[in-house]
């Protein structure tokens, strides 16, 4: 059942990060990205708390994205400080500083090469790999086969990104 729950928690989270990037960037619509940016901060902090791979997981992506400079909106923002808020008061597990940076550094190059690679490099399979934000599910994957946290963590993985893939489709159909 823990694997069931965390599982879903990936999914939702990775549904309202991309329906509420889509709210503010498609549509202009602050409020409404808002307020589903801060159900994704619900989500991916419950699963930071419970899980160490999620925190792993989650922390990565938003340091790499405070980095790479991609917290532009008042929806990333909110949700941002809530999922701090939330983490805090639930506690964050204990981590590897290595293992940490190395989701970070994932994360990071993720969203640097799906801005850069494309304008840069015409090799097709090379875009689709940064187009789709291949480093962090390779390095994800490589930590749970080495031991850094379940494998189940990795299914949870791709079931965000599942999701996350999925809104953008709904977004771009109901608008």
């Amino acid at each position: 059942m823990y694997y069931e729950i965390l599982a879903v928690l990936f999914a939702l989270s990775g549904f309202f990060m991309k329906f509420s990037d889509d709210a503010y960037d498609v549509s202009n619509n602050k409020q409404y990205a808002a307020i589903i940016g801060i159900f994704c901060a619900i989500t991916s902090a419950i699963a930071t708390v419970i899980n160490v791979g999620a925190a792993y997981i989650f922390i990565g992506i938003l340091i790499g994205n405070l980095i790479a400079f991609k917290v532009d909106g008042v929806h990333h923002v909110i949700t941002l400080v809530l999922f701090i808020i939330f983490v805090i008061i639930g506690g964050i597990p204990s981590l590897s500083i290595a293992v940490l940076l190395i989701c970070i550094l994932s994360a990071l190059t993720d969203e640097i090469g799906h801005e850069w690679v494309p304008k840069k490099i015409s090799n097709k399979y090379v875009n689709l790999f940064f187009e789709y934000r291949f480093t962090m599910k390779v390095v994800i994957f490589l930590l749970a086969i080495f031991g850094a946290f379940s494998i189940w963590v990795f299914v949870c993985f791709l079931l965000f990104e599942i999701a996350y893939e999925f809104a953008g489709i709904c977004y771009e159909k109901i608008h």
